[in-house]
C-alpha cells in the first residue's frame, strides 16, 4: 500500500486561484494604464480605440501569471520543487508573461 502525503489530498481552492488571477490582472491593468497615460499625441493611423487592445491583453496575461503562481505554489511538492524555488519561478513566469502581453498588446501602435 502506498501512502499519500497530505498535500496530495487537498484540492485546489477555486477562490484562491481566482484571487491570484484577479490580483495578477489588476497589477497588469495598473501597469499598462500608467504606461498608456503618458501618451500625449497618439498617431491618428492607430484609430480611436487603439488603447483597447493593450488594456485587454495585458491584464489577461497578468491573470494567467497569477493563476500559474497559484498552481505552482499549490503543487510545488508534487513537482519536486522547494517552495522558495517555486516562488521565484512563478515570479519569473509572471514577469515574462506581462512582458509578452505588453509586446502583443502594443504591437502596431507604440511599438512598430
Amino acid at each position: 500500500m502506498v501512502q499519500q502525503n497530505e498535500y496530495q489530498n487537498q484540492p485546489v481552492q477555486p477562490a484562491a486561484a481566482g484571487r491570484r488571477a484577479l490580483t495578477g490582472a489588476a497589477f497588469g491593468l495598473a501597469l499598462i494604464a500608467l504606461f498608456l497615460a503618458g501618451v500625449q499625441h497618439p498617431d491618428p493611423a492607430w484609430g480611436k480605440l487603439w488603447m483597447l487592445r493593450p488594456l485587454l491583453i495585458v491584464p489577461m496575461a497578468g491573470a494567467l501569471g497569477g493563476f500559474i503562481n497559484c498552481m505552482l505554489l499549490h503543487y510545488h511538492r508534487s513537482l519536486g520543487l522547494h517552495k522558495g524555488i517555486a516562488v521565484v519561478l512563478s515570479a519569473l513566469i509572471y514577469v515574462v508573461g506581462l512582458w509578452l502581453g505588453s509586446v502583443l498588446g502594443l504591437a502596431g501602435t507604440l511599438w512598430h
